[in-house]
């Protein structure tokens, strides 16, 4: 199987990309949402894939990160899911995103997803909402956080040590915007 391709894009379009390895070029679909993160066409492009074989055509699918690519793969494991439809909805919905969609049961967002209907994803959010905790589901710290953390790059801190003071002050149980930044700044002027 081919689980990551790393080579020169070739070419980029709605459809998927190309990607040239060792003089070789392969068509790889990819969610649209990843198109207008990968680099110029004759630079170098690093994409995990997974190889969907089926009798009468192999298919290559790309991804920028390996969590999607398991997101991918749960999906197409759920009956009525094909490729097409799992790349649909990681086009429409980011990875975070669907997570919570799932867990809080939002039939109604994952029908906005073009070709998904209603009772397909009902079917997902049954046949999923057991499996996403194996998938390491992150939990996704709220709003307030990441304002937090905008707000400390923004007086000029480095964002790596400004989250790490950040996640150190929210661990300890601030949770609203002024205490949190209060005691992440406490543990920035420490260092």
């Amino acid at each position: 199987m081919i689980a990551s391709l790393r080579g020169k894009l070739i070419s980029k379009r709605p459809d998927g990309v190309v990607v040239e390895v060792g003089g070789v070029g392969y068509s790889v679909s990819v969610p649209l949402s990843i198109l207008s993160s990968l680099p110029d066409e004759a630079s170098e492009v690093f994409l995990f894939t997974y190889l969907h074989v089926r009798e009468d055509i192999l298919q290559l699918f790309g991804f920028r990160s390996e969590e999607e690519k398991r997101i991918f793969t749960t999906l197409i494991g759920v009956s009525g899911i094909g490729p097409k439809i799992a790349l649909s909805i990681l086009s429409t919905i980011p990875t975070d995103t669907f997570y919570g969609l799932v867990h809080s049961e939002d039939v109604e967002a994952l029908c906005r997803v073009p070709g998904l209907g209603k009772k397909t994803a009902q079917r997902i959010i049954l046949e999923l909402r057991e499996k996403l905790p194996a998938l390491t589901l992150k939990e996704k710290k709220d709003v307030i956080y990441d304002d937090t953390l905008s707000a400390l790059v923004n007086l000029g801190y480095k964002k790596n040590v400004a989250q790490d003071a950040l996640d150190r002050a929210y661990d300890s149980g601030s949770r609203d915007i002024e205490s949190l930044l209060k005691e992440t700044l406490k543990y920035l002027t420490k260092e």
